[in-house]
C-alpha cells in the first residue's frame, strides 16, 4: 500500500540539531506525518523517511518565468468575465481591465492570472473564440506595459496558444489536463510552465455531490499522475505547478481537510499554488455573505497556509495580502521582511 509524507513545516531562527532546511527558504523539518489509507497517521523524524522522498521536499524550487519561491507570490486575479463569483463584469474592455492590472501590480502582485471564463460552481462553458476575444486583447496590450509574468486561466488548449502568442508566458488548467487532452501536449511540446488544479467534474455540476475515498489522498494521487503524465512527455518537473483545487467539486469538510495537509503536497516536488480568495468557505465560517467583505477571511486562510510553506497565493486583494505576509514574516523571524 502507498505511503504519503508530509513535512511537518517550522519557521524561525532557533532551529534543534537535526532541522534541515527546506530548500533555501527560513523554513525547516524536522519531521514528517505518514500517511496511508489503511492505517492511523504517525509522526517520524525526517531522517527516517525514503532519501528520494526527502530529496523531493526539500529541493529548491526553480524559477519559473523569474519568480524566486523563497518567499510567497502573489498572483493577482484578473477576470476579464461578465458572471465571476466576486468581480464578473467589473473589468470588461482592454483599457478597464489594464488599468485594473496595472494596480495589481502597484500593489505587489509578482503574476497577473487573466481568465475569460467563469468557472464558479454552477457556470457553463464559455465558447473557444469568445474566451479569446475577451483574453487575448488584454493580454497584447498588458504584457508590454508591465514587469512581471502574464498566466492565463484556461482549461482549453486554442485559448492558451492565443494567449501565448499574445504574450503570456504560464499556463493555469483548472481542470488539471482533464477537459482538453490536447493542454499537455501544448505544454510539454514547448516547455511551457503550466499550474495543474485538481478538480471533479466540471464547474456547471462540480458542486453536485463530490465524494472521495480520501480527499486529501485522491487529490494528491490526481496530482501526482499529472505530473508524471507531463514529464513523460518531456516537460521538466520545475516548469509545474500544481494547485490542490479549493472548492472545485469540493465540500467545506474536504477543502477543510486538503487545508490543514496542504504541506503534503511538498511531496511532489514542485511549487504549491492555493486558490482560496474570497470563496465560499470564506463566507460560510465567517459569516460573510457579500464577497468583497471577505478579505480577513482570505487572509486568514492564506498565512496560515504560508505557515506550511505554501509558495503562491491567487488572491483578489493583492496590497491587503501583501502588507500581511510582510507582518508575519517580520514577526516570526523578529526582522523587517525583505521580499
Amino acid at each position: 500500500m502507498k505511503t504519503y509524507y508530509r513535512p511537518i513545516i517550522r519557521s524561525g531562527f532557533v532551529r534543534p540539531e537535526d532541522a534541515v532546511s527546506f530548500g533555501t527558504t527560513r523554513f525547516w523539518v524536522t519531521e514528517v506525518e505518514v500517511l496511508s489509507r489503511t492505517s492511523a497517521p504517525r509522526l517520524v523524524p525526517f531522517s527516517s523517511i525514503p532519501h528520494d522522498e526527502q530529496a523531493r521536499i526539500l529541493k529548491p524550487r526553480a524559477k519559473i518565468c523569474g519568480l524566486n519561491f523563497d518567499h510567497p507570490i502573489i498572483m493577482g486575479i484578473l477576470n476579464v468575465t461578465p458572471d465571476s463569483f466576486s468581480d464578473g463584469g467589473k473589468f470588461i474592455g482592454v483599457d478597464t481591465a489594464i488599468a485594473h492590472a496595472k494596480s495589481l501590480v502597484e500593489g505587489g502582485s509578482d503574476l497577473i492570472d487573466i481568465g475569460g471564463e467563469s468557472t464558479r460552481p454552477g457556470a457553463v462553458e464559455v465558447e473557444v473564440a469568445r474566451e479569446i476575444d475577451r483574453t487575448a486583447p488584454v493580454i497584447k496590450a498588458l504584457a508590454p506595459q508591465i514587469n512581471v509574468p502574464i498566466s492565463i486561466d484556461t482549461r482549453k488548449t486554442p485559448v492558451a496558444q492565443k494567449a501565448v502568442q499574445a504574450g503570456a508566458s504560464i499556463l493555469n488548467d483548472i481542470s488539471g489536463l482533464e477537459f482538453d487532452p490536447t493542454m499537455a501536449e501544448f505544454a510539454a511540446s514547448n516547455g511551457h510552465p503550466i499550474c495543474i488544479m485538481h478538480s471533479q467534474g466540471t464547474p456547471e455540476t462540480m458542486q453536485d455531490n463530490p465524494t472521495y475515498d480520501d480527499a486529501v489522498l485522491d487529490v494528491y494521487d490526481f496530482l501526482e499522475d499529472r505530473i508524471q503524465r507531463l514529464e513523460g512527455m518531456g516537460l521538466a518537473r520545475d516548469q509545474i505547478i500544481a494547485d490542490p483545487g479549493i472548492g472545485f467539486g469540493k465540500t467545506l469538510k474536504h477543502n477543510l481537510a486538503l487545508l490543514n495537509r496542504i504541506s503534503l503536497f511538498h511531496s511532489l516536488g514542485v511549487p504549491i499554488l492555493l486558490g482560496v480568495s474570497r470563496k465560499g468557505m470564506i463566507r460560510t465560517i465567517g459569516e460573510a455573505e457579500h464577497a468583497e467583505d471577505r478579505v480577513f477571511g482570505s487572509i486568514s486562510v492564506a498565512l496560515a497556509a504560508r505557515a506550511q510553506g505554501v509558495q503562491i497565493f491567487r488572491v483578489h486583494d493583492v496590497w491587503q495580502t501583501k502588507q500581511a505576509f510582510k507582518l508575519w514574516n517580520a514577526v516570526e523571524v523578529g526582522e523587517d521582511y525583505v521580499a
